[in-house]
C-alpha cells in the first residue's frame, strides 16, 4: 500500500471544553471517537483556555507535542511542568491531567493492549534531505505497521514521490519499517508517528 494524503477537506474538527480538535486519521476508518471503540487515533487540538483539564480516556495510552506556543502540565501526582516544543509525553490516558497555557499540539491515542505508538519530531532545513528510521514503541516486533508524516510547518516530499504541505498528513497503512527518505524545498517541521498491532 502506497501513502495516502490527507487535508482540511478530510479532517473532522470538534469543541471540548478547552478549545478545538481536529482528527487527522482514525482506525478502523469510519470509526467515531465519541463511541471509545477505536484502535488509535491522530489529531491536533488548539488549546483555547489558560487552563484546562484532559478527557479521561482509561482504554487508552496517549502521547503529545506542542507544535506551537506554550504548555505546562501536571500529570497524576507528578509535578506541574512545560512541555518544550516538538518534545513527546506519553502517559495513561486514565489518569488525571491538567494543563497551563494556549498553544497547538499534536496527539496520538493508542487502545491499550490492542495497540502501540510513538511520535517524534522532524526538522528539515531549507533544501535538506534527511533519511530517518521511524522510533518503534518498546517490546514491538515485524517489519509492518502504520506510518503518519504529519506536516506542521512548511512542506515535505516522502520517498522522492509523495507530497504534503503545512497541514496535511500523509498515512501508510502497511509500512515496512525502513529508513524514510524525507526532502524539503523550503524546510520543514514534521510530526512522525508509528502504529504497531500488538
Amino acid at each position: 500500500m502506497s501513502w495516502k494524503k490527507y487535508g482540511e477537506a478530510d479532517y473532522i474538527t470538534t469543541r471540548w471544553s478547552g478549545g478545538t480538535t481536529t482528527q487527522l486519521a482514525i482506525a478502523p476508518e469510519g470509526a467515531v471517537y465519541a463511541d471509545r471503540d477505536f484502535l488509535w487515533r491522530l489529531s491536533s487540538a488548539g488549546v483555547e483556555d489558560d487552563y484546562s483539564k484532559f478527557t479521561a480516556l482509561p482504554d487508552y495510552e496517549r502521547l503529545i507535542s506542542v507544535l506551537k506556543g506554550d504548555l505546562e502540565m501536571k500529570i497524576a501526582d507528578g509535578p506541574r511542568q512545560a512541555l518544550p516544543c516538538c518534545q513527546v509525553a506519553a502517559f495513561d490516558g486514565g489518569v488525571p491531567v491538567e494543563s497551563w497555557g494556549r498553544c497547538r499540539d499534536f496527539n496520538l491515542m493508542v487502545r491499550k493492549g490492542k495497540c502501540a505508538g510513538a511520535v517524534q519530531s522532524v526538522r528539515i532545513p531549507a533544501g535538506g534531505c534527511v533519511e530517518i528510521t521511524p522510533a518503534v514503541p518498546s517490546g514491538c516486533y515485524g517489519d509492518c505497521c502504520t506510518a503518519a508524516v504529519y506536516c506542521a510547518e512548511g512542506s515535505v516530499t516522502v520517498s522522492g514521490v509523495f507530497f504534503a504541505s503545512a497541514g496535511e498528513l500523509l498515512l501508510n497503512e502497511e509500512y515496512k519499517t525502513a529508513p524514510l527518505r524525507l526532502e524539503s524545498a523550503e524546510g520543514a517541521v514534521l510530526m512522525l508517528a508509528v502504529i504497531f498491532r500488538i
